[in-house]
């Protein structure tokens, strides 16, 4: 069976990001890395503290930090293995991994999202603009591209080849809903498993601001009508 690596980006969540890794099932991985995206707080040492494998990716972004951890992935272990991701802040359950790599290890789907809409969220968990933001999304990417989602859910899992072949170019906001959208395009086996959501510890700092909010859902909406005619 394939090896699963987990990847965390991670910008100052020194209170969150240690009760992460402790809760991600450690039979289920093989590495788990945080990727401490230009954090001014205890984010790495934190994070060391607990056991991850920690990385420095001093470009802000989302999508930077995940790429971070990609290019250390493949360059340790190749790509014959599964890649992993979710959030520093404690609002996954890290413990539900196993159910979202379990369709890629044992019936060889190529993408797997933890869809929040799915399982049960916490009251308070997902703010309006959040929730809004996730339907008007699924909503254009079912009638753009075909692709049924519910969710542009944090937590996932990809086989590192499919991945590597995706060449993800967004690397702030509109990380997520780019591998969603290329992946249907390229017509990867996908699959969405719920997952449970619980309110973030800390401020989120996207969703927690105006500006944030603002940005995140232009870029998102941007990417989706960007990729349009890609190939």
């Amino acid at each position: 069976m394939p090896e699963v690596d987990v990847v965390i980006p991670a910008f100052n969540e020194e209170e969150s990001i240690g009760k992460v890794v402790h809760d991600i099932p450690k039979d289920a991985v093989r590495d788990i890395i945080v990727v401490n995206n230009n954090s001014t707080d205890r984010t790495a040492e934190r994070a060391a503290q607990a056991g991850a494998l920690v990385l420095t990716e001093n470009t802000q972004g989302y999508g930077w930090a995940c790429m971070k951890g990609i290019r250390y992935i493949i360059d340790k272990h190749g790509k014959d293995g599964v890649i992993a991701f979710m959030d520093g802040d404690y609002s996954d359950f890290g413990e539900q991994l196993h159910e979202v790599i379990r369709p890629i290890v044992q019936e060889g789907y190529d993408l797997v999202i933890g869809s929040r809409l799915l399982g049960h969220k916490e009251k308070g968990s997902m703010t309006f603009p959040q929730v809004f933001g996730n339907r008007l999304s699924a909503f254009l990417l079912k009638i753009l591209y075909g692709a049924k989602f519910s969710d542009l859910g944090p937590m996932r899992a990809m086989k590192a080849d499919k991945l590597l072949a995706l060449d993800m170019q967004e690397m702030r906001y509109g990380w997520t809903v780019e591998m969603q959208l290329k992946a249907a395009k390229r017509k990867y086996r996908i699959k969405e498993v719920p997952v449970d959501y619980r309110k973030r510890i800390g401020r989120s700092k996207v969703s927690g601001t105006v500006k944030g909010t603002v940005l995140a859902g232009y870029r998102i909406i941007f990417t989706i009508i960007k990729y349009l005619r890609w190939k």
